[in-house]
């Protein structure tokens, strides 16, 4: 075979490896969510008459999930959902501090109580009520997650209505059993992060701290609190392994904050909503989403009411990357479009308690 033949073998051969690259490259990206159907459209609620002002307490995930889609290979587009639907979003990241306390960097379960109960709740809170800015990075630069559409601020004077939080992955690795009761009294996953081990980071426990929240959240009828459940786990990722028994217990403390956590609460101030369900069903892959299938796990606005279910038997990731569990664009776009309805119903039903 002469040299000109040859060569013309190894250009045809780059040139087709090339072409089956990139068509590979294009099928990993998100499908574009389809329309909703009429079973999403029914009596769909309606976002708020005059702007709502919101405030997400969150870090990586959360940030992934604000940012505009097309900002990364991960942006859930909520922020400008949450925009188009007149909420007016602000937010805390790493770094967020208080009087030079840190507690921006403290977002896991255990951290909540120092949030809501501990001893410089107020302090906190008042901070977290009049802060406006994005802050969309923290103080190094893998802290930015990516920027998300606002609109003015409708009113400076104006406190945060809408006190959003959400505790990133690892929180999705707990010991004990599905059933087992909230600790009652002192608990031991107060102050403590996700990483406390099997001793602390429990069923009993997180559901304990759950409900000391409770006692603050009454205090405010006049804010709105929304619990963004944790994500689930990747089995194998690389900061948080996990396994069958660790997110079957995650699964049923999930499914316990959507369906019997407030059945006792007297107010409508309170409302849940269940990322973690959310993404452990796709659609074939990690980068197709099932957003609008009948089956599926879901949390959503379906056929007139509020739709929690689960025909998928998996509790782990459906959306995780290749080493860790921060879900895709087509995990955060799903949650999107699942989440805004159902806060545009709660906000409804508390403002009409």
């Amino acid at each position: 075979m002469n040299s000109k033949l040859l060569l013309l073998l190894i250009t045809a051969v780059l040139i087709i490896a090339g072409y089956s690259y990139i068509k590979f490259q294009s099928s990993q990206k998100a499908a574009p969510p389809p329309e909703p159907p009429e079973a999403a459209l029914l009596n769909a609620p309606a976002p708020p008459a005059e702007p709502v002002k919101l405030i997400f307490l969150h870090h990586s995930t959360g940030g992934n999930w604000l940012a505009d889609t097309g900002e990364h290979k991960l942006a859930g587009g909520l922020g400008q959902a949450l925009m188009d639907n007149n909420y007016f979003v602000s937010g805390t990241n790493y770094s967020w501090a208080v009087n030079g306390d840190d507690i921006g960097n403290r977002t896991d379960i255990g951290h909540w109580w120092e949030w809501f109960n501990g001893p410089k709740r107020d302090e906190y809170m008042d901070a977290v009520y009049h802060e406006f800015g994005q802050n969309l990075r923290g103080n190094a630069d893998w802290t930015f997650f990516g920027s998300f559409s606002r609109m003015d601020d409708p009113d400076p004077a104006r406190e945060n209505e809408i006190i959003m939080f959400k505790s990133c992955y690892p929180n999705s690795h707990l010991a004990g059993s599905p059933d087992d009761p909230p600790t009652v009294g002192d608990n031991p996953l107060r102050t403590k992060d996700a990483w406390a081990g099997d001793e602390f980071m429990t069923v009993s426990n997180v559901k304990g701290i759950y409900n000391d929240l409770l006692d603050y959240f009454a205090t405010r009828p006049d804010k709105l609190f929304i619990i963004i459940t944790a994500p689930p786990l990747m089995e194998n990722d690389e900061w948080q392994k996990t396994d069958a028994q660790h997110a079957a217990n995650a699964r049923a403390f999930n499914n316990w904050l959507v369906n019997e956590w407030l059945s006792d609460y007297p107010y409508k101030n309170v409302a849940v909503f269940d990322f973690y369900n959310v993404l452990t069903s796709n659609n074939g892959s990690k980068n197709r989403n099932d957003v609008w299938l009948e089956e599926g796990n879901h949390h959503r606005w379906w056929n007139g009411t509020v739709q929690h279910i689960q025909t998928v038997d998996n509790n782990f990731s459906a959306y995780g990357k290749r080493k860790d569990s921060h879900p895709s664009a087509a995990g955060g776009q799903k949650a999107t479009a699942e989440f805004v309805p159902l806060l545009n119903y709660y906000y409804h039903r508390w403002q009409e308690n």
